[in-house]
């Protein structure tokens, strides 16, 4: 019975940083002058860094599920 529970706070959490993301990038995209814009050549892409920001969460949902599934 402890299953769903857990698969609802991974969705939970999967929102919350979702949104914490979109807000970040928004932040992050209103603080640059146009005077200092970085070429693209030098910049990673944002989806090299957003998929890179899901694979942390994911790990961390997942060993937090595995804490909660041993308790």
């Amino acid at each position: 019975m402890a299953l769903p529970s857990v698969w609802s706070e991974m969705r939970v959490g999967i929102l919350l940083l979702s949104v914490l993301s979109l807000l970040s990038a928004g932040l992050v995209g209103a603080g640059q002058d146009s005077g200092s814009v970085i070429p693209a050549e030098s910049r990673p892409c944002v989806d090299c860094h957003a998929f890179e920001f899901m694979q942390r969460a994911l790990q961390d949902l997942k060993k937090t599920a595995y804490n909660l599934d041993t308790r």
